[in-house]
């Protein structure tokens, strides 16, 4: 059986079974399109996808750097998706991060390595990062971020105590995501970029009533701008009149 190093995420849902008895068919609707906003993260940060089970996500990724700055966006594309539902109805993912081996059974990873990103997820707030020790030493200095140290968590089914670092949700967080959204080709960034400065709002259907009616207002002016010209021309003079009626005319053939 293989064994190799990976970076390993893990996700799930704050609340997740609350949301579902309360409205199944909305809380899907919006786990759908947050699933949107997740797997393109990953996809686009060169992560593979390798296990789902209802609201929880399970990733790899080669690089340690890519997995948590794929958190961040993650987290901060849904933080603002999340600002349009009502706060009852707001979905909120806690994510785990861990470096360590793991064995490879086909598409599969199994081990301590992917029982220790999941416990590091159980730790995270919702809408919060943590990462163990190994994922903090290799991006505490190549990813503009700030973190907290949480210290040493004794956490289920594992032998030793996990040194946790929680990583803070803030302008930092949302500077490097906006940051890697503007790096990104359009169908990358899921349903919607990361609505996170007025600059980087969308445009959706509250809007169009504005655009129309702004079209609306330029044909008016520009209408008005003619017609007054036309109108401030000065008449023509009666020589002007007979030469403009006479250039009218079509010429009469030559006899023969």
């Amino acid at each position: 059986m293989e064994r190799k190093l990976t970076a390993i995420l893990s996700a799930d849902v704050q609340g997740y079974s609350r949301l579902m008895g309360e409205a199944e068919e909305a809380t899907l609707r919006t786990l759908t399109s947050h699933r949107q906003v997740i797997d393109s993260q990953i996809a686009h940060h060169r992560g593979r996808i390798v296990g789902t089970a209802g609201d929880s996500v399970l990733a790899e990724f080669a690089s340690v750097v890519a997995a948590v700055q794929c958190a961040v966006v993650i987290q901060q594309t849904l933080k603002a998706e999340n600002a349009q539902l009502p706060a009852a109805r707001r979905m909120e993912f806690r994510i785990g991060i861990n470096l360590g081996e793991v064995l490879v059974e086909g598409n599969q990873i199994y081990g301590d390595g992917v029982n220790i990103a999941a416990r590091l997820e159980a730790l995270a707030e919702a809408g919060g990062i943590c990462l163990s020790g190994s994922v903090h030493e290799q991006v505490k200095h190549k990813l503009a971020l700030h973190y907290e140290d949480l210290g040493e968590q004794v956490v289920k089914n594992i032998a030793e105590p996990v040194r946790v670092w929680r990583t803070v949700m803030d302008d930092a967080a949302t500077a490097l995501a906006e940051q890697v959204v503007l790096r990104q080709a359009p169908h990358d960034r899921g349903p919607a970029a990361v609505p996170l400065s007025p600059t980087n709002r969308r445009w959706g259907p509250a809007h169009r009533p504005w655009v129309v009616g702004g079209v609306g207002v330029l044909l008016l002016v520009t209408g008005t701008i003619i017609a007054s010209w036309y109108h401030s021309r000065p008449p023509l003079s009666p020589q002007s009149a007979v030469l403009v009626s006479q250039e009218a005319q079509p010429a009469l053939p030559l006899p023969d």
